[in-house]
């Protein structure tokens, strides 16, 4: 079966208040498009397409020849975003996943889980959803009486008694690919944005007689998107969470993971100890049996076995030999650190 993405990523993103491409924004070391596309990738697409608009040439420099790109000159909705990229997929066969480029979170195994639900189904669409203690912002999923999804409802569409719906959609689908493009010039803009929504398609799909399933992600925090700068933060937290949690699973000791900060390219050996206040950026190796800080940064560097990071040490590229002893400040003994 032929695997085909779409990653919607030419928003403004103007409640980011930024001279940056709304996309681009990091977390945890790399641009929030740039966590999407890796995760994508590791599906084996047959082809993976990224919609831009306002500072495409920005993304294209990330990206570069990874991915194909087509271009939204108006940002008329995600149906039109989607349509953008017709005279690339429009007449291939297979599936394919539609999700934003600002849903970093987003996991390998989640996509996967939804391509074989869609495949076990054999629907027209599948919806990625979650069930949420706070659905404000997010489009509704409205089931009909047999439990069946009858459609997504966006926030500012929505009634007051839809609106107290809290399973949401993730804005993650998989489509039957002929069956996408045949509805996507069907799509009205008669609603309160006067955009064309994918989630119409769903609708349009049904009346046609096909099916429309949903599938829950088990991690609700998954499908969640930024907006502006306080949604940013809490998706760094949750994604610096994750990361530090798989180290310390993998063998490493952290005295205090919450004053941690591991960017998530960051490669740690088991039986080193981080020590609160340690910050691993960009390319950064750490060998095993290491002990870092408190309080020391290391970006792009490549750490040997059983070397020592003194506290208050800030070093930046090449490399340490193992067991070496290096940085400045006060020494390993304040803290109760072995030497030897």
């Amino acid at each position: 079966m032929n695997i085909h993405a779409v990653v919607l990523a030419a928003g403004k993103g103007t409640r980011m208040k930024s001279s940056l491409y709304k996309v681009m924004h990091p977390i945890c070391g790399k641009p929030m498009i740039k966590h999407v596309v890796e995760t994508l990738e590791a599906l084996s697409l047959r082809h993976l397409v990224v919609v831009v608009g306002h500072g495409a040439e920005v993304v294209k420099e990330e990206l570069k020849n990874r991915v194909q790109y087509a271009y939204q000159p108006e940002q008329l909705g995600t149906a039109h975003a989607v349509w953008m990229s017709h005279e690339i997929l429009g007449a291939q066969d297979g599936v394919t996943i539609v999700m934003n480029g600002d849903t970093p979170l987003v996991q390998e195994q989640t996509l996967r889980s939804l391509l074989e639900y869609h495949q076990l189904k054999q629907a027209a669409a599948t919806v990625l959803t979650s069930i949420v203690d706070e659905p404000t912002g997010y489009g509704r999923i409205i089931r009909d009486e047999n439990g069946d999804v009858r459609k997504i409802i966006e926030e500012k569409d929505a009634t007051l008694g839809q609106k107290k719906v809290n399973e949401i959609s993730t804005g993650i689908f998989c489509f039957d690919n002929q069956k996408l493009f045949s509805m996507l010039p069907m799509v009205s803009n008669e609603n309160a944005q006067g955009e064309f929504y994918l989630p119409d398609v769903l609708g349009l799909l049904q009346e046609q007689g096909h099916l429309v399933a949903a599938f829950a992600t088990d991690d609700p925090e998954e499908g969640n998107g930024v907006n502006d700068r306080v949604q940013l933060s809490d998706l760094e937290q949750l994604m610096r969470k994750r990361i530090n949690d798989f180290h310390m699973r993998n063998g490493v000791t952290m005295i205090d993971p919450s004053s941690t900060y591991i960017d998530s390219d960051v490669m740690i050996g088991r039986d080193t100890v981080l020590y609160p206040g340690t910050c691993l950026f960009g390319d950064t190796q750490i060998g095993e049996g290491c002990q870092i800080g408190p309080h020391a940064l290391v970006k792009n560097k490549s750490i040997e076995d059983y070397t020592r990071i003194q506290p208050f040490s800030a070093v930046d590229g090449s490399t340490f030999g193992e067991r070496a002893f290096t940085g400045v400040g006060a020494t390993t003994q304040q803290y109760g650190i072995d030497q030897h």
